[in-house]
Parts: structure tokens; C-alpha cells; sequence
């Protein structure tokens, strides 16, 4: 499925970027929203505690050895639409958890859907060659039964789709629901309210097959792509192709570093993850410069942005038809990147990793009738970030 690029202004510059044909709409089922990611850790407990102070988030539910469950302990946590789910295992001669994480450090192991038709697409899925690795099976409990499957993605992450048609349980069967959280509540709102988007990193050259496995097995299309001759720095570069659902309210970027003088941030996570994987989700709020501020507060550390970049935005932003209803020098206080065209444009911001290993970090973004991923700024993001792998040694 190959799509026309269409041009778009980026700032003042040109980028061909969205593709403007979806392809025939997929007649064997629906995706709906992201339903919630599932994360590997070490430890859960204190995993799920770091983003309920940290971000705002609440506890949802458990499930581990009071519930019945022998191998893992699973601590849920939500912010308004957005679900992470935390798991650890709790024996030490455990294989695949432990294997797991041994490899790839804390992140994200699965990225689950909700959907319609649960069985049109795996069907589909399966036609076209996927890895299936669990085929569909059923969950109950006194609140309904849900339907799921799991498919195999890049690397070693996985899909869920989960179909919740006949269940009105807060999270899932075998889960209890938890208490709120005595700090959390008495700090100030994160205000984030659902995933815009999960960004996989792949290795140099992987990019374009994953994409057509997302094409060929979840019928998605091209939304959105960027390449080293649009985004790159004095040291490193990147491609980058967004997929998604045909409703355009899942998107999947997939990136891959390209040749530079040093090392990208895209090759940097690959090495230190071990492979391809999550690199960050993207969290869409409708007021980002109350979500930073409360977040700031609650001590969350986000990467830094030269004063320069506001100045040539300021002078750039004199010959743009965009208006922006935020003031910029509190954007420039807090740090927060803009990117726009003629019609709108977008506010966002990137937290420093959120583990040791410098892999795994999110993104805070607010959309003013703009649908892009901000390329007017990888370059201002791309030298953010090199300052910091400098700090690492890494770059």
C-alpha cells in the first residue's frame, strides 16, 4: 500500500509529510483507542508510586498474591483516558519476565487496543503472516467477560486487542480495584487526558519493513514521515514514518537513526534497550502550560531548550498567517516547543528519561488544530537531547 505525499509548511520551511490517501477502509474490524500499555519492571509497586506522585496519575487496580496470582504482581494506574499498567515478577528463577527485563531494563513490553470485531482482525492478522501469541481467549468475572489476543510487533513488543463489548469492570477480571493514594490526591492535577501517540525505535534499516508489517497485518496507512534530509543536527539525523488506524486516533511512529557525525538519540536507546522497543508516549493534554507547571511541582524534570530557539521563533512567527494564544515568554519559561503551518499548530514538551538506562521517556503535547509531530522542532529537540547524551558520554 503505497500512498501520495502531500506538501506541508513546517515553520518556513517545506516538508512533504502527510500522506493524503488512506487506502481502502478495512472491512475486518475497527480499532477504537489505545486501551493501555503494559510495562515490564523490576519493581512494580514502586513503578506505579513514581507516577502517581510524579504525574498525576491514580491508582485503578491490582493484581498479585492476594488476588491469586502466584508469578506477578501487577499495580494499574490512570490519568483520566490514559492506563499503564505495571508488572513484575516475583520468583527469582522466573524465565521470561526476568529475561525481560534483564535485556531491556524497565519499559514498555506490550501496547494494547481496544477494538470491534476481534475476530475479523486476527483472521486478517493471521492471513497476512502474523505472529500470534496467544490466540483469542476469554476473560470473566461477575462484571462481563472480555475477549483478547496477542500478536507479536518489532522487537519484542507486543500488541493486545481487547475487545470490552460485554465488560463494565474497572480494568480487568482478576483485578481488584485499589485505594486512592493519600499523597497524590493532595497535590496538583498532571491534566494529562489520553495517549496521542507511542513512538517504537528500530534499528538502522528496519524502519520501512515495519511499517509495511503494520500496513499488511493491522491494515493501518501511512499518516505522516519525516527523513534525514528534513530533521537533522550538526551531529545526527533521523527517519521517521507515523502509521495508523483508519479512524486516524491510533498512531504508531517508527523511527530509525541515519548516518551522522555522532551517535543519534535513536541509535543511543537501540543499544542501551538492546534491540527495537518503545522510545516514548506521547500524552495530549488541553492545557499544557497548567499540566507543566503542576507537573514541575511535582518533580518531574524535562530536557531544557536554548533561548535562541524563542528568539528565531519569535522573528519567524512575524511572517506566519498562525496565531498563537499562549504567551511566548511563558513558554519560554517553562520550556515548551512550538510547531505550526498555516492552519494551526502544536505545543509540546519531553520529559528526561524516566529510568536510569537513558531509553524510555514521554512526551506532553497540545494540538491547536494541528495534526503533525512537531518536525520544526527535532532539530531544537534533537540538540536538547545531545546536550544530555554529552552528560552520558554517549554521544
Amino acid at each position: 500500500m503505497y500512498h501520495y505525499l502531500k506538501r506541508v509548511s513546517i515553520g518556513l520551511c517545506l516538508f512533504q509529510t502527510t500522506y493524503s490517501d488512506k487506502g481502502p477502509k478495512p472491512t475486518t474490524g475497527k480499532f477504537l483507542n489505545f486501551d493501555h500499555l503494559t510495562f515490564n519492571v523490576s519493581n512494580a509497586k514502586q513503578a506505579a508510586s513514581y507516577y502517581i506522585t510524579r504525574l498525576g496519575f491514580e491508582p485503578l487496580a491490582y493484581k498479585g498474591l492476594e488476588t491469586g496470582s502466584r508469578q506477578y504482581a501487577h499495580h494499574v494506574v490512570r490519568q483520566n483516558e490514559i492506563i499503564f499498567v505495571f508488572v513484575s515478577p516475583y520468583e527469582p528463577d522466573e524465565k521470561d519476565l526476568n529475561a525481560h527485563i534483564a535485556k531491556h531494563g524497565d519499559g514498555v513490553r506490550d501496547v494494547a487496543f481496544s477494538v470491534e470485531n476481534l475476530d475479523g482482525i486476527i483472521l486478517k492478522a493471521k492471513q497476512n503472516g502474523a505472529k500470534i501469541r496467544k490466540d483469542i481467549w476469554e476473560e470473566s468475572d461477575v462484571h462481563g467477560t472480555v475477549r483478547l489476543a496477542k500478536i507479536q510487533t518489532y522487537g519484542d513488543v507486543t500488541h493486545t486487542l481487547i475487545d470490552r463489548s460485554n465488560y463494565r469492570g474497572a480494568f480487568l477480571p482478576g483485578f481488584v480495584k485499589t485505594e486512592e493514594d493519600a499523597l497524590g490526591k493532595n497535590l496538583p492535577p498532571g491534566k494529562l487526558d489520553f495517549i496521542d501517540h507511542v513512538v517504537g525505535n528500530q534499528p538502522d534499516g528496519e524502519m520501512e519493513s515495519v511499517a509495511k508489517w503494520y500496513e499488511k497485518v493491522l491494515q493501518f496507512h501511512r499518516f505522516w514521515s519525516v527523513d534525514d534530509s528534513q530533521v537533522f543536527t550538526e551531529y545526527s539525523s533521523l527517519r521517521s514514518i507515523v502509521m495508523s488506524n483508519w479512524e486516524e486516533n491510533v498512531k504508531m511512529p517508527i523511527n530509525e537513526p541515519a548516518d551522522g557525525k555522532k551517535k543519534s538519540q535513536i541509535k543511543e536507546y537501540v543499544e542501551y534497550y538492546g534491540g527495537a522497543g518503545v522510545q516514548h508516549i506521547a500524552l495530549n493534554t488541553q492545557d499544557i502550560i497548567s499540566s507543566i507547571r503542576n507537573l514541575k511541582s511535582r518533580g518531574m524534570q524535562f530536557l531544557k531548550i536554548p533561548d535562541s530557539y524563542y528568539e528565531m521563533l519569535k522573528e519567524r512567527l512575524k511572517h506566519s498567517k498562525v496565531q498563537i494564544a499562549e504567551e511566548l515568554d511563558i513558554l519560554q519559561e517553562l520550556n515548551i516547543l512550538i510547531d505550526y503551518d498555516d492552519d494551526g499548530y502544536l505545543l509540546q514538551i519531553f520529559t528526561k528519561n524516566m529510568q536510569d538506562r537513558p531509553t524510555l521517556f514521554l512526551e506532553v503535547i497540545q494540538r491547536r488544530n494541528h495534526n503533525g509531530f512537531g518536525a520544526g522542532n527535532f532539530k531544537a529537540l534533537f540538540e536538547s537531547i545531545e546536550l544530555e547524551q554529552g552528560k552520558r558520554g554517549n554521544l
